[in-house]
């Protein structure tokens, strides 16, 4: 399948730099597509392309090499992005793209683990900081495993799968995807028009194996603290996990109070530092869906640094 960046007309129409020469930061470059549309539409713009996936981000180089000029390459998590930044000598920037989850490159290669629909070893790792999905199924006990999956899968049937994995496991160690959803699929069945029986699990051990979740907020507050006076940031999520925090993070960066409900005084100090630009996600278009069925989970969210 043909790579192509989610809601990439979206993100062009709500993304507009603070400045024409200011400097893009692409928390999540992955295969570059966003980026190279952003600095063809702003020819005086440079970007600062980030990613934990080393490969790719040599993927994104050889996409972005005739930017090579305005474009430079870190390696690292989005949520460092204040350390990048002052690697490369920058204080302030004009607009900042997160792409989340999981690349489509990294879906397409079948032997990083991270797909069911081929039999691989079960790694899923987007970096070499991260843990291997087999590490996880074989190591966690069965009721840390039943959180995970509840937790970061929102799995139903979390306690029954980890049971069968743990008695799976006490046979031989689960090293490969087939041997997963084998063992997923004793106690889980496919109904019709369903997702898959896997889907659940598999997305829960990712997102654990990669704390995909663990810096979020961070990385809002700390994007948002860089940017400059009307510069933007977007998000692009794909499960409610993701979406939930970014929402969160943005209603509480536009101000509004973070209290429990009864308190007299507001004790949060809750201050509006964002506009924000899009009241509900922005999804997919028809035309996008038919082309990209990929795109049908991406949810969109921007909103506008005040000054």
């Amino acid at each position: 399948m043909k790579h192509e960046p989610v809601l990439l007309q979206e993100i062009l129409e709500l993304l507009s730099p603070s400045r024409e020469d200011g400097t893009f930061v692409d928390a999540t470059v992955g295969l570059g597509g966003h980026a190279e549309a952003l600095l063809l539409a702003h020819p005086q713009a440079r970007l600062i392309a980030i990613d934990r996936d080393p490969e790719a981000l040599e993927r994104s180089r050889e996409r972005l090499s005739p930017f090579a000029d305005r474009v430079t390459f870190a390696r690292g998590r989005h949520e460092s992005i204040i350390e990048i930044l002052k690697q490369s000598g920058t204080e302030a920037i004009s607009g900042v793209l997160a792409d989340l989850g999981v690349s489509s490159m990294q879906l397409d290669d079948a032997g990083r683990g991270f797909s069911f629909r081929f039999d691989a070893p079960l790694d899923m790792r987007m970096g070499p900081d991260s843990r291997s999905a087999a590490e996880l199924v074989n190591e966690l006990d069965e009721s840390e495993l039943a959180t995970v999956l509840r937790e970061y899968g929102e799995e139903p049937m979390a306690k029954r799968i980890a049971k069968a994995i743990v008695a799976r496991r006490a046979e031989a160690p689960i090293e490969t995807t087939a041997q997963l959803v084998e063992t997923i699929r004793s106690v889980k069945r496919s109904r019709p028009k369903e997702i898959d029986p896997s889907t659940l699990t598999f997305q829960a051990l990712r997102i654990a194996a990669n704390g995909e979740l663990v810096g979020l907020d961070r990385f809002l507050d700390d994007a948002v603290s860089v940017l400059e006076p009307g510069g933007r940031i977007a998000v692009i999520s794909f499960h409610s996990l993701e979406d939930r925090i970014v929402k969160q993070a943005f209603r509480r960066l536009e101000g509004q109070c973070t209290c429990p409900p009864g308190m007299p005084v507001c004790g949060c100090g809750a201050i509006a530092v964002v506009r924000l630009l899009t009241g509900r996600p922005v999804t997919a278009s028809e035309e996008e869906l038919r082309r990209n069925p990929r795109s049908r989970s991406a949810k969109l969210r921007v909103a506008e640094k005040l000054g």
